[in-house]
């Protein structure tokens, strides 16, 4: 009955609903997916193991799909976001969640920018209508613009511009992996253009992507789903959509030959060195494939590129990376890498490091792993994803809005157990030797600047 009436309300709203995913054996997560007349998208997903509720708000603009003209807009909207709206003054977002007990951020990607939130469950109709205030209409003003450009510079500036491997390699190895220039700029933006955006240009870019239409809400926690679609079409419904541009074409030409780059860092102490492979295309079989082969490559003590590399060789005290280093294998769009990175000794060569790397991929491509090594895998990654979905519920609310956002599909949160459970050795060794080939991949060394020569006749210190 209760079914019945949510389905009935829903009608009445004129939603075009689907409720799915029954939850059997703890393998499936419940969830009800929607969309408001003006093209929000609303994913729903009841759970009363304790009493909060996460919040997300994603917005399909992130740092590679901002227009050309606009670089560094994406993540400037980051922090505009939080400098006030209709009804809430600056800073008054965060006050609001935090004297309610909850916690919140917001972040920028490759596909979209996000806001989050997590609370106690009896709150979720103020943070529904707090999120709703500010996709409705920010405080877009010549001074929070102002400081906001300031504040934004000064990140680049701490966390690249003077910080030792600085960007490395996340914000490197794209410029140099890729072809496409959505996938190659800098995703930071160029210091000129931010400084150069006018208030008109802020104002057009929040009207344009910050739209419902170009929008997925999640709710996740314990709530009634019945009151929570009453309160989302109470707040969200009457904002208006917009015209949004067509997604800019991602696709990648595909790499021939392998690339190598070299970068001098001033503050560097010790070389760096990372490596990145193409990605198969996204929710393929050979994708799955790469996220176990990134389980057995890269992650964990047990895994063989740490076992060769740090355990073996001593050449690093670690190797870091994997599947998309701003976020997950599961939320992104377009094209991807798989990259390792590390730190090394001054006596260790760029030659010898990739001769080990390449004699562990070889051996995966020459032989099969055996079932003992699949199956860790694949328990690895399980127990990852149960973990990043029982991290207060936001595991949840990034996959189904990834889902939403990219596929229209928030149900493929429950395709993805089966999916890799029944990929065989033989499917690894078929997609690394595919795609775990030199010809398919970029090195970049970070290189130590030379100290300047004394002066002649200078003398030492006391």
């Amino acid at each position: 009955m209760r079914l019945w009436k949510r389905w009935t309300a829903a009608v009445a709203l004129g939603m075009a609903a689907v409720t799915a995913g029954a939850q059997t054996a703890g393998e499936k997560v419940p969830y009800t997916y929607y969309k408001l007349p003006n093209g929000l998208k609303v994913v729903l997903s009841q759970d009363s193991t304790a009493p909060t509720v996460a919040v997300g708000v994603y917005y399909q603009i992130g740092f590679r799909i901002e227009p050309k003209d606009r670089t560094g807009f994406a993540h400037l909207f980051e922090h505009m976001m939080f400098q006030g709206s209709q009804n809430l003054g600056k800073m008054q977002f965060i006050q609001l969640i935090q004297k309610n007990g909850g916690i919140l951020n917001g972040s920028t990607r490759f596909d979209f920018t996000n806001y989050f939130e997590v609370l106690p469950s009896n709150t979720l109709e103020t943070v529904l209508w707090a999120e709703a205030d500010r996709m409705r209409g920010l405080d877009i003003t010549e001074a929070n613009l102002t400081n906001q450009k300031g504040v934004v510079t000064n990140e680049v500036k701490v966390n690249v511009i003077n910080q030792p491997y600085g960007g490395f390699p996340w914000l490197d190895m794209p410029q140099y992996a890729n072809t496409n220039w959505y996938n190659a700029h800098n995703f930071y933006g160029d210091l000129a253009d931010i400084q150069a955006a006018t208030l008109e240009d802020v104002k057009n870019f929040f009207k344009t992507y910050y739209a419902p239409n170009n929008a997925v809400l999640v709710v996740v926690g314990d709530f009634e789903t019945a009151q929570a679609k009453s309160w989302i079409e109470k707040y969200f419904a009457s904002i208006p959509s917009a015209n949004v541009p067509p997604l800019p074409d991602l696709t990648e030409p595909e790499q021939t030959a392998e690339k190598h780059a070299s970068k001098e860092d001033k503050l560097a102490k010790k070389p760096a060195l990372a490596f990145a492979y193409h990605m198969p295309p996204r929710l393929s079989k050979d994708w799955y494939a790469m996220g176990l082969l990134n389980q057995i490559l890269l992650q964990g003590d047990d895994s063989l590129l740490v076992q060769e590399l740090v355990k073996k060789d001593g050449y690093a005290a670690s190797v870091d990376g994997g599947i998309n280093e701003l976020g997950n294998m599961y939320d992104y769009r377009g094209p991807m890498l798989f990259t390792a990175s590390l730190i090394h000794d001054d006596n260790v060569s760029t030659e010898q490091i990739m001769g080990a790397v390449d004699k562990v991929v070889q051996g995966v491509i020459d032989k099969p792993v055996d079932e003992t090594t699949l199956r860790r895998a694949q328990t690895k990654l399980v127990s990852s994803l149960y973990d990043d979905e029982g991290n207060l519920g936001l595991g949840k609310v990034d996959l189904f809005a990834s889902f939403a956002l990219f596929d229209d599909d928030p149900g493929k949160i429950n395709t993805l157990v089966a999916n890799f459970d029944k990929l065989t050795p033989a499917d690894l060794q078929a997609t690394a030797a595919k795609y775990l080939r030199p010809q398919n991949r970029t090195v970049l060394e970070i290189t130590v600047a030379k100290q300047a020569a004394a002066p002649a006749g200078a003398k030492g210190g006391n």
